[in-house]
């Protein structure tokens, strides 16, 4: 008899920090069951996994996990090949610090973004400094195939999922971030991104 798989991962089918879970564990060609759940819909399961019923949530046998950052460490320690991580310490911690560069500056302002109405002046300047920040730092990604790196890291799982999102953000970077541009499309079609995406997310684009 086949093993049944006990990974499960409840999941917002729209939000950015739900995909870079669903990303990395499409890197590591995790067998996990994808439950979607409307955040705007009271889950009794997803309450009485996680106390704050956010998403996502991983469920790994008896093992609740329901913090972004602390479910991608425990998945490079569960599944470690391949490596979203460096092998080296040094290494690793400027790959945790550079995901940490990507929250405060990128992630935060698509958050405050998405909370905002559309025509919010807020909203706009919140777009402005995205478009702009992403734009000063083009240049790296003509460096490596990768955001810094010769491999797919935690980074890349962290950044893909909200430049999948721009045009959805009402963000059009220029043509002068080509270096960017060239990195989001010959990352958007790998395997493991297109098979990181949701129905919901295929939409966006």
């Amino acid at each position: 008899m086949a093993a049944v798989n006990c990974l499960r991962c409840y999941s917002d089918p729209a939000d950015h920090y739900s995909h870079r879970i669903r990303l990395a564990l499409a890197e590591k060609a995790v067998a996990v069951e994808i439950v979607d759940i409307d955040p705007s819909v009271v889950s009794p399961r997803l309450a009485e996994l996680n106390p704050y019923s956010t998403l996502p949530t991983l469920v790994d046998r008896d093992l609740v996990l329901y913090e972004p950052t602390v479910v991608m460490e425990y998945l490079e320690e569960r599944y470690p090949h391949p490596a979203l991580l460096p092998a080296y310490p040094v290494a690793r911690a400027n790959t945790r610090l550079l995901a940490h560069r990507v929250q405060r500056d990128w992630c935060s302002l698509v958050d405050r973004i998405q909370s905002m109405r559309k025509g919010d002046s807020a909203a706009a300047l919140a777009r402005k400094e995205l478009r702009e920040s992403l734009s000063g730092v083009a240049p790296l990604f003509a460096e490596k195939p990768f955001f810094l790196s010769d491999e797919v890291s935690l980074i890349d799982c962290c950044l893909l999922p909200i430049l999948w999102r721009l045009p959805s953000l009402g963000i059009e970077l220029p043509k002068g971030a080509k270096p960017l541009l060239d990195y989001m499309e010959r990352n958007f079609v790998r395997e493991p991104f297109q098979a990181s995406l949701s129905s919901a997310e295929r939409a966006m684009r």
